[in-house]
């Protein structure tokens, strides 16, 4: 039996719906973010214990009301998104990994490493508060899905934007000398920032919300309503010369990885297709220390 609630068929609760999950969602990943939290400390501390207890107890008094019970994973969804960015942020097992392997953060290792340890946080998370919920891994899009075509997609995806990313990242990321031994060397780091990333983002993002979303919302505004905070999330970034610009092309890819796990059935071909386009920041990133 499925956990998601009934479709939703009339466009005024639909617009409803859509706003409503605008709203939590640009609160959870712009207001609260685990990169650059827009508040102060002492505030921002105070805002997401408020948001992870407030969503819990939604969550469990929508489960236990007949009404409201067929609804109760959408904001236990939401907790499970503030908690574990908030573990992200404020946990120190980023410096305890660094400082156990002696590793520079100021290093492309130590970069690597710290997006790793980032990523092992949330994917963990989700992944055993998803088992708590009474929810398999295919509830998160963690399964087989058309395993074909969603690789044939990310793979593709993947070379080209890897074929590509020495001269993308000059031209968009201010990367500097960029001589193609050098990239080599960096080859691993580059590699275990780009699927770590991708991974937890598209399980945060897509995995989360997408399957939970679409009875209510059908698959292009579950997908766009996901895409707008996971584009606004990156507000503020330091590795682009044009935030604007970058902001505006997230949109779109936001939206194709989106449709990509809509019609796969997985996470698989987003996951490989992200970490693809992740490559000339990470250039840019390395060739700026």
């Amino acid at each position: 039996m499925s956990n998601h609630p009934a479709p939703v068929k009339k466009w005024g609760p639909g617009a409803g719906y859509f706003l409503l999950f605008l709203a939590i969602g640009l609160l959870i990943f712009v207001v609260f973010s685990h990169f650059r939290p827009m508040l102060a400390e002492r505030a921002d501390r105070a805002g997401r214990l408020i948001l992870v207890l407030g969503f819990l107890a939604i969550a469990l008094l929508a489960r236990s009301l007949p009404r409201f019970k067929q609804y109760w994973q959408i904001p236990f969804a939401f907790f499970i998104a503030s908690l574990v960015t908030t573990i992200d942020l404020y946990f120190p097992s980023r410096n305890w990994l660094l400082g156990a392997l002696n590793v520079s953060i100021k290093t492309p290792a130590g970069i690597a490493l710290d997006k790793l340890d980032s990523s092992l946080v949330i994917i963990l998370g989700i992944l055993l508060l998803n088992f708590v919920s009474g929810n398999r891994l295919a509830d998160v899009y963690l399964k087989k899905g058309n395993l074909k075509r969603g690789l044939t997609i990310g793979l593709i995806a993947f070379g080209v934007a890897a074929a590509g990313s020495i001269p993308f990242s000059q031209l968009f990321f201010g990367a500097g000398d960029l001589p193609l031994k050098k990239v080599l060397s960096w080859t691993p780091w580059i590699l275990i920032f780009v699927i770590g990333n991708a991974f937890n983002e598209e399980l945060l993002f897509r995995g989360l919300f997408l399957g939970k979303y679409e009875p209510l919302l059908g698959k292009f505004l579950s997908n766009l309503v996901i895409a707008i905070p996971f584009a606004l999330h990156h507000s503020g970034v330091s590795y682009t010369k044009d935030t604007l610009m970058f902001l505006a092309l997230l949109i779109p890819l936001s939206l194709a990885w989106g449709y990509v796990t809509q019609k796969t059935g997985s996470l698989w071909g987003s996951i490989l297709f992200h970490a693809g386009t992740d490559i000339p920041i990470v250039l840019s990133i390395f060739s700026n220390l």
